[in-house]
């Protein structure tokens, strides 16, 4: 049980620190610690308060899990982008909100994906956002 809740710190702090110290004040960065910190978090609320249909791929996921983590991690980078843009860390503009609800989106399949019970999807996802919002931004 130790080494489980170890395994899982682990898996969400490595991707925190990973973004930090290599994409600090970057629209990549707000995008992968909006959709673990704030994404990741409303999904579990929202999958056991209002629970409903089971994922056809994963039934350890909900639906309402998934859009409620698609939705806070996409609102979660919203507030983070006009916030780094009044400290003139980063530039508001238009595409970049399209970049934060793609990379939200797709953090929200991948994270509902079942890859392997070895794999945390505190690791997988945060990857998989990194990637499109190398691509992206």
């Amino acid at each position: 049980m130790f080494r489980d809740l170890l395994q899982a710190a682990l898996a969400y702090v490595l991707p925190i620190g990973f973004v930090t110290v290599f994409y600090w004040r970057t629209p990549l960065a707000i995008a992968a610690i909006c959709n673990l910190c704030a994404g990741d978090g409303v999904a579990d609320i929202a999958g056991r308060r209002f629970g409903g249909s089971k994922l056809p791929y994963n039934k350890n996921k909900t639906f309402a899990g998934s859009f409620g983590m698609a939705i806070a991690g996409f609102l979660a980078s919203l507030l983070y982008m006009y916030y780094f843009s009044w400290l003139e860390y980063i530039e508001a503009s238009p595409n970049m909100v399209l970049g934060f609800f793609l990379v939200s989106l797709a953090s929200a399949l991948v994270e509902s994906y079942p890859f392997t019970p070895k794999l945390d999807d505190n690791l997988t996802f945060p990857l998989a956002s990194i990637m499109l919002a190398t691509f992206v931004f």
